[in-house]
């Protein structure tokens, strides 16, 4: 062996173990520094700051819904790509790096649940994919989820995360706002409750069509909630904005939002109207029920 392949095999880089995943966690809004698991108890909200970091999918389903009663429908509904978009990548490329990242085909996990034993369809956006952007997929999840309320008598809850309708998908994308909100104007009219959570951030599209439209609109304190954006909207009225204008507080203030709910409080409140809502529902089907008795017992008795 010569003195050329002693060195190299010298400087062979040798393997090393895999990095364990750090314990600790910055806020972007203090820039404290804590430990993980505390605030993961917290419901991953700043103890410092109560600023609420965003979360994916599971953890607001857990957070949500009774232990084990989330059953996922239509998982296995993926996008398509008809119009052959490419930008910096193209969108089949962009939808395979979305899941990998989330393990899931869309920006919308649709399902079933009990939350405090009250039967619920529950639809929650994952800002992880795509930046949980609306596209057909996630227009039909959502139009899914709500034929499946209107048939099993519950009330929808949709847990929007999305900075707006899907580029990728031009106008099919914006066809969804129109198509969610045709399907919950159905569930309106069977009498049946929609909630509508909006959390960091809820924009474009989405906050344009059916992120409004709920019965009772909740939001996360601090949730950036608006159609376009700040610089955009500065730009194009060539003025100042008033401070904080697209945040839940400022937009309550405004009669835009019906509550803003901690999310440590957010399956209590949510419990809270879902028991309010079905105990109208069932007096509601009690009544029908005791109309058509007596249209019988008249028609019987003429």
């Amino acid at each position: 062996m010569n003195f050329g392949d002693m060195f190299k095999n010298f400087r062979k880089p040798q393997p090393t173990e895999v990095e364990a995943p750090s314990h600790w966690i910055k806020c972007k809004e203090c820039n404290s520094l804590m430990y993980y698991k505390e605030v993961e108890n917290l419901f991953h909200v700043c103890p410092k700051c109560q600023y609420h970091m965003r979360i994916g999918q599971k953890v607001r389903i857990d957070l949500l819904a009774d232990e084990g009663t989330f059953v996922e429908f239509d998982k296995d509904l993926a996008p398509v790509d008809p119009l052959k978009f490419v930008d910096k990548k193209s969108y089949k490329k962009r939808v395979i790096e979305g899941e990998k990242k989330t393990g899931k085909k869309s920006s919308v996990v649709s399902g079933e649940c009990k939350i405090e034993g009250i039967p619920t369809q529950l639809v929650v956006f994952d800002f992880s994919f795509m930046g949980g952007s609306l596209g057909s997929v996630e227009g039909e999840k959502i139009v899914r989820a709500a034929h499946r309320a209107i048939e099993k008598k519950h009330a929808l809850i949709i847990v929007s995360a999305s900075g707006g309708a899907r580029m990728q998908e031009s106008t099919f994308s914006l066809l969804q706002m129109s198509k969610t909100s045709a399907a919950l104007k159905r569930v309106s009219q069977k009498g049946l409750p929609y909630i509508s959570i909006l959390t960091d951030p809820t924009m474009g599209g989405v906050s344009a069509s059916f992120a409004m439209l709920g019965d009772v609109v909740i939001a996360e304190p601090g949730a950036l909630i608006g159609f376009a954006g700040q610089r955009v909207i500065k730009q194009t009225i060539g003025t100042e904005l008033p401070e904080g204008f697209q945040r839940a507080e400022f937009l309550l203030e405004h009669g835009f939002l019906d509550l803003i709910v901690k999310r440590e409080n957010m399956k209590k409140t949510v419990s809270d109207l879902l028991y309010f809502f079905n105990t109208k529902i069932e007096n509601s089907q009690t009544r029908v029920v005791e109309h058509a008795r007596r249209k019988a017992d008249f028609v019987e008795d003429n």
